[in-house]
């Protein structure tokens, strides 16, 4: 992996959430890459670069648990979004 590649803009990850949602047996709409960057950036912020990828998996996990329509989706990321801008450690 070339460093120009760790710095592509989102929709450069098509490809690759195409290719999870396809061994996942998932619809694209599944996948929402703006909203999850979106997150890890807001974490990353917030709390610490490293919180960003636990932050997610967490909101994927409490969206499963909720049923996981978009608007669970939506709600764990908002949830886990408001939580990092408040943290203070």
């Amino acid at each position: 992996m070339t460093e120009a590649s760790r710095t592509l803009p989102p929709e450069a990850l098509d490809a690759w959430a195409a290719a999870l949602a396809e061994r996942f047996d998932l619809d694209a709409a599944d996948v929402p890459i703006g909203l999850i960057l979106d997150l890890a950036r807001d974490v990353a912020n917030g709390v610490a670069r490293p919180a960003a990828p636990l932050s997610a998996f967490v909101a994927g996990l409490v969206a499963g648990r909720a049923g996981g329509s978009a608007d669970d989706v939506a709600a764990a990321v908002a949830a886990v979004t408001e939580l990092a801008s408040t943290w203070e450690a």
